[in-house]
């Protein structure tokens, strides 16, 4: 499903116009980019959390040679999908 799927189908859903369904779409997404960057958690109750998490240096090596190298500091998203979004995943529901 894309960015362009999710307005059209909130716009049959609630018969909003499809120009202010996709700005509110757009609007939404930048919320979140924007909340990420400044490295804050978003909790969506039902669907699941977004955490931004900090990685320290390390050693690690590289597969094709074995040579040892360093793997710098980083930030990395992590998905947490809700108790009741697994469940619907796992069973199949709708």
């Amino acid at each position: 499903m894309t960015k362009a799927d999710i307005v059209d189908v909130l716009c049959s859903k609630l018969e909003h116009p499809r120009k202010e369904t996709q700005e509110i779409i757009e609007a939404m997404f930048e919320m979140i980019k924007v909340e990420l960057e400044k490295g804050e958690s978003i909790k969506l109750p039902g669907f699941g959390n977004f955490v931004v998490r900090s990685k320290r240096s390390r050693v690690g090596r590289n597969p094709k040679t074995g040579e040892e190298m360093e793997i710098t500091a980083r930030q990395v998203l992590t998905f947490k999908p809700s108790t009741i979004l697994r469940n619907r995943v796992q069973n199949g529901k709708k």
